[in-house]
């Protein structure tokens, strides 16, 4: 029995519809919201656009956690074998006392006080939080518009297997009719044959379209990142979203371009350019830094004996302050930035035009889908009118058996028009909703 993981089993029976077992498999039923929400939380893609949040979180914590004093404790020991002398007009002068040994201890305590450097790197990483957020948003946006997609492409195929399995029923009737009419001798064997390669070719096309199902439903598995052994149970099809074809729908309004994923990006990374200068021109300013000093010292000792070294208290507190005067390299690197600057704007002005033209593109296709479906819609009645009465025809001995069978592939390709249209412009709705950044 497979058997699926705690977190799936959990997901897929308390959020979603049961999930029904069986020695053999593990049946799900799904709606494309429930294809979506699965996708959301087991697909590894998304997982590892929230660990990265993560990552610039921790970035952040670190930059601020700069301007925290920094505590150290140092202690030495020196054992002098000779020392140096210094030697003058009025003798030689020892600078301490031969094998003697020197032992010290202290703690220092660093701070900076004024760190523009600092400052400036720790709006950077809040920025950078924001660009991760962004990919995140945009990473969410583009599984749900390709598993939005996948479903309808489940649709897709399992309608059109509907269809053709549909026509084989008939053609097999047919087939039977004509079979039981030509052993009475009431129909020629012509007709007989023209039935039974109708019926046969009939059969494969089911053979195909239950093929291009199955694949649909990997693909759908595969994003939606479960395994492949679990069934799907789609109770749902094309025509069901028939009503909400409407040329609301395909209206775009030019504020909504700017959600784009894309752009917001493209926006953030500027934005961290432009934090970015003012971090450089941090490199022109000075720093000034306080550092306070402990120490015990205790000097000449002729023995190993730590703990009966007399011992001498000593502190100091020191401001530093350190002046930037010239570095070449610093006014090259604020012009590789304006450079890059001006790269990311044009950059940015393309894009907008692209995804402008995009979207204008998908807005199109639905409107044009919408008068297509009317029309397929109408080419379905009377396909199946014409099956009707090409039939009774037929019955009577008015017609023949080819009117039938042209009668019944029209009636299979209107339908598979009509299904493909409903299609086409749930395909464009979605890339428009992912082009504009729709949630």
């Amino acid at each position: 029995m497979n058997k699926l993981s705690f977190k799936k089993i959990v997901l897929c029976s308390l959020v979603f519809l049961p999930v029904v077992t069986s020695a053999q498999e593990a049946v799900l039923d799904l709606t494309l919201e429930k294809a979506i929400e699965i996708a959301l939380a087991e697909n590894p893609t998304i997982k590892v656009a929230d660990k990265e949040i993560e990552l610039k979180k921790v970035a952040d914590t670190e930059a601020w956690q700069a301007l925290l004093p920094t505590v150290s404790a140092d202690l030495g020991l020196q054992h002098s074998i000779q020392v140096a002398a210094i030697k003058t007009a009025m003798g030689e002068f020892k600078m301490g006392m031969d094998g003697s040994t020197t032992a010290t201890g202290g703690v220092s305590l660093s701070l900076p006080l004024f760190a523009p450097a600092v400052y400036q790197n720790m709006r950077l990483t809040k920025e950078d939080i924001l660009l991760s957020q962004e990919k995140a948003r945009g990473s969410r946006l583009d599984l749900v518009n390709q598993v939005t997609k996948a479903y309808y492409g489940v649709l897709l195929s399992k309608d059109s297997r509907d269809v053709i399995e549909k026509s084989y029923n008939v053609s097999k009737e047919n087939y039977d009719v004509v079979n039981s009419k030509y052993e009475a001798g009431r129909v020629s064997e012509y007709d007989k044959i023209t039935a039974e390669v109708q019926m046969r070719n009939m059969h494969s096309s089911v053979v195909g379209a239950e093929t291009g199902l199955s694949l649909a439903m990997l693909q759908l598995k595969v994003l939606m990142g479960i395994d492949t052994d679990i069934t799907l149970n789609v109770n749902d099809s094309l025509k069901a979203y028939e009503t909400l074809l409407t040329l609301e729908n395909a209206s775009v309004v030019p504020a909504e371009i700017s959600n784009n994923s894309t752009l917001r990006q493209l926006d953030h990374n500027r934005s961290l350019l432009e934090r970015t200068r003012k971090l450089l021109r941090t490199n022109f300013m000075p720093t000034l830094g306080m550092q306070l000093t402990g120490q015990y010292s205790s000097y000449s000792n002729d023995n190993w004996n730590l703990f009966k070294y007399s011992y001498s208290p000593s502190s100091t507190l020191s401001f530093g302050l350190s002046i930037p005067l010239f570095q070449a390299s610093n006014w090259t690197k604020l012009k590789n930035n304006r450079i890059q600057l001006s790269q990311l704007n044009d950059t940015r002005e393309n894009t907008y035009r692209q995804i402008s033209m995009a979207a204008e593109s998908y807005r199109q296709n639905m409107i044009k889908t919408i008068s297509k479906i009317e029309s397929d819609r109408e080419a379905v009645r009377q396909a199946n009118k014409a099956v009707v009465i090409s039939s009774k025809r037929y019955e009577v001995g008015r017609g023949t058996i080819l009117e039938l069978n042209q009668s019944e592939t029209a009636l299979v390709q209107t339908e598979l028009s009509y299904s493909q249209s409903i299609y086409d412009y749930l395909q464009n709705k979605a890339d428009l909703d992912y082009t504009l950044g729709r949630e």
